[in-house]
């Protein structure tokens, strides 16, 4: 038995503060903005099942229980006393929360109190810049003021996350953009900006990525859907500058993103929703990341928003997966018990406790 009795989920999001129908809160599982089509569900889905599996028993119901059964109990219940009651048993000892989506969510303090737990913050770096902006005059003012924000935030927070970063294909810039194009890129932005504009400008963007770098802390990219080969000229030109890049959602390439983490010491590989989505097949995936990454550079996560459900799924599926695989491995004579333990714990917590420095 592979034991994993403390997790660090290294990347989650709040909770939701209010009730949730049916309609809003198979939205949350489908992790899109799109409908499920007609006559469909997304309760038919790996994560639906698994939310049915494992989170009816925490609120005194049988497994499998039908959704709308599950969703009665939860509001007889109340928002809080079963969001608290699904956190506390997840397992979870510390959350890193990032604050940077919009919507009413906990913060990391509410999180922790009701999972009886630690929590910290991530900060995300296009919502900070733009505060930046509705407070800065001048292009001068912007840029200097943008320097002085993320190394404030650094002081505080655990690590930087950015989803632009790999999403418009920004971090493949093998060099951070001179003085010149970054004051261009700024003009125009502050002058979008006066009208509501976000931050797209990819020169913008590249400037705050490095901005990041040169803070220290971990910098964490939303791969999501894209192929993270790309990202080989920024990881080679990060390495020796003190930086961990931490890598997110890499499913459905999350072997490319083992292998990035094997050819850069810095570069690490998040579990969150690579595990969530799989759901009863999250036992095959992880053994494929465990062929090409370094055990010292996996990282549990829940990827969890909105719903405290994602956070006991993940947790969930993560033991299982780890125990099926690792224990498979010590049956057959391949590892030790006592390696397989020592590994399993690294994923669970030690790597993150190293890394964002927790202690």
């Amino acid at each position: 038995m592979i034991e994993t009795p403390s997790l660090v989920d290294q990347y989650c999001h709040g909770v939701l503060r209010t009730e949730l129908g049916l309609g809003t809160f198979e939205a949350y599982l489908g992790r899109t903005a799109r409908p499920p089509a007609p006559g469909t569900t997304f309760f038919d889905t790996q994560t639906g099942f698994a939310v049915r599996r494992w989170c009816p028993p925490l609120l005194g119901l049988e497994p499998h229980c039908p959704p709308a059964r599950y969703l009665a109990r939860r509001r007889e219940l109340g928002v809080l006393e079963s969001g608290r009651r699904l956190l506390s048993a997840s397992g979870i000892s510390t959350y890193l929360v990032d604050t940077g989506l919009p919507g009413d969510l906990t913060g990391p303090a509410e999180i922790a109190s009701a999972g009886g737990a630690a929590a910290h913050e991530i900060i995300r770096l296009e919502p900070l810049a733009e505060q930046v902006a509705d407070t800065s005059g001048s292009v001068e003012a912007l840029l200097a003021n943008l320097s002085e924000a993320v190394h404030g935030a650094a002081a505080t927070a655990v690590a930087f996350t950015s989803v632009a970063g790999v999403g418009r294909g920004l971090a493949q810039a093998s060099e951070p953009p001179g003085p010149g194009e970054v004051r261009g890129a700024a003009g125009r932005w502050l002058a979008r900006r006066a009208v509501g504009g976000p931050l797209t400008d990819p020169v913008l963007l590249r400037h705050l990525l490095w901005v990041a770098v040169a803070s220290g802390r971990p910098l964490q990219l939303h791969v999501g859907a894209e192929d993270p080969a790309g990202l080989a000229d920024f990881a080679a030109s990060t390495s020796g500058l003190g930086t961990d890049v931490v890598l997110l959602h890499g499913y459905p390439y999350h072997r490319r993103t083992a292998q990035l983490t094997g050819v850069y010491p810095h570069v690490y590989a998040d579990l969150g929703s690579v595990l969530g989505r799989t759901g009863a097949r999250a036992a095959a995936v992880l053994a494929e990341l465990l062929e090409l990454a370094p055990f010292g550079k996996l990282l549990f996560s829940s990827g969890a928003h909105a719903l405290p459900e994602l956070h006991v799924v993940a947790a969930s599926v993560f033991r299982g997966a780890l125990s099926r695989v690792l224990g498979e491995w010590v049956g057959d004579g391949a590892w030790s018990l006592t390696d397989a333990q020592r590994v399993a714990t690294m994923i669970a917590s030690g790597n993150a406790r190293r890394i964002y420095g927790l202690g």
